[in-house]
């Protein structure tokens, strides 16, 4: 059994959470710079610590040639994660490793390992094998094409997750939302804003002093650097194999805490304008017809239900039987024609009631806004029933265009 020196572990950085720029000081030992530096920052994970060396020391020398360096931040882990990795490092010359006993706490722990890091390109990766390796080989690819930053995203036509509980669906997609609402700006520039998995350009995060909350770093990383192309490339989340999950409730309350730190520290975030070139804009354009007919069918099924000519039943009740029509209307024309591309390869009743649930409670949403704008103004403003009801419409149809297309068309459940 090989002896492990002490001082064969990295030291931990202190003072504050910054990137600097690659100097002499960090360059490889044969005087180039290092292209790809990947943190895997890690907490109880000795039964895959090996695993995922091995797989990604293989991916990155056949397609890097020995050009790049994976860093194993350890939080002190009980299981002896990083003896393990320090254990590993005889056998794989890329691998560095740290472990931190004065701090925890994953976001954190990927800053510090970019601080020692000595690549021109920085990236992380989770260490227990449920981002898919060989993803990494695009994310690569796509720096090399130009991006700032590639995100591994769930919810791109070929991502998606494993096996989720309809509960952690629902919360992931409930936090995704929120941050839409919150920093629309930051969110809003990718389709997976939750995603653990990314590569980025170090001279778009040199010099921003970094200060995240929990585990979503990404946020941190777009909200504070100077991003300007953006790529994206799907993964299918997978289940972990080996160790525990530590998703609790206490990091989405610390994901909240950082979107509403992030919103009160930058304010108007800079340098985030996008690009047109890719927008659907055809299909956002049958997405609006279709609201249309949706306002249609809702002012005829508020005449029939409300006026005192017909059935007479009050506002409220007419407004939201007629709101809930008139979203099935927009449901069923927007599965069969504005996304009909994605329907067409989702068409098990369970993967298109996923569909209507999903576009529903964006819908009801919209519905309760519709309804409290609708008494507002017909109580208050304009004492007339159907144009309070279409400043109503006109306020919900910016909220559910909105919203629908941020999250997309489609179900992540991939088998």
């Amino acid at each position: 059994m090989s002896i492990i020196e002490p001082n064969s572990l990295l030291s931990v950085p202190t003072g504050q959470l910054q990137i600097s720029e690659l100097s002499l000081t960090t360059e490889g030992a044969g005087g180039e710079p290092i292209h790809f530096s990947l943190v895997i920052p890690t907490y109880k994970e000795a039964a895959n610590i090996k695993k995922i060396v091995e797989i990604l020391s293989g991916l990155l020398d056949e397609a890097n040639s020995g050009n790049y360096e994976l860093i194993v931040v350890d939080d002190n882990s009980p299981d002896g994660t990083w003896e393990i990795a320090q254990s590993l490092m005889p056998e794989y010359p890329q691998l560095r490793v740290m472990r931190r006993q004065q701090e925890r706490g994953l976001s954190s722990a990927v800053i510090r390992g970019w601080q020692v890091a000595r690549g021109s390109v920085l990236g992380v990766i989770d260490g227990d094998l449920q981002h898919p390796p060989h993803v990494l080989l695009q994310l690569l690819h796509a720096i090399d094409e130009g991006a700032d930053l590639a995100v591994a995203s769930r919810h791109l036509e070929d991502g998606g997750v494993s096996s989720w509980s309809f509960i952690r669906r629902f919360l992931s997609r409930g936090a995704q939302l929120l941050g839409l609402i919150i920093l629309p700006r930051v969110l809003g520039r990718v389709s997976d804003p939750m995603s653990g998995y990314f590569l980025l350009r170090r001279s778009a995060i040199v010099g921003a002093t970094l200060n995240p909350v929990g585990y979503k770093i990404l946020l941190e990383v777009i909200g504070r650097g100077n991003m300007g192309k953006i790529a994206e490339v799907g993964y299918v989340f997978s289940e972990r194999q080996e160790g525990e999950s530590k998703v609790t409730w206490k990091q989405y309350v610390d994901y909240v805490r950082h979107l509403i730190r992030l919103r009160v520290s930058t304010g108007r975030l800079k340098g985030l304008s996008q690009s047109m070139t890719g927008f659907p804009i055809g299909r956002f354009i049958r997405f609006g017809v279709v609201g249309l007919s949706g306002v249609f069918v809702d002012m005829v099924i508020l005449y029939l239900l409300h006026d005192p000519t017909t059935l007479g039943l009050p506002l409220t009740r007419s407004k939201i039987i007629s709101g809930e029509i008139a979203i099935l209307n927009n449901f069923f024309w927007n599965d069969s024609w504005t996304f009909a591309d994605v329907s067409m390869q989702q068409q098990k009743w369970r993967q298109r009631l996923k569909r209507f649930l999903k576009f529903n409670i964006i819908c009801l949403v919209g519905l309760v806004l519709n309804v409290l704008i609708l008494n507002l103004v017909y109580n208050f403003i304009i004492p007339n029933a159907y144009i309070a009801n279409l400043i109503a419409i006109a306020a919900a149809t910016v909220w559910n265009f909105w919203v629908n297309l941020k999250l997309s068309w489609r179900v992540t459940q991939v088998k």
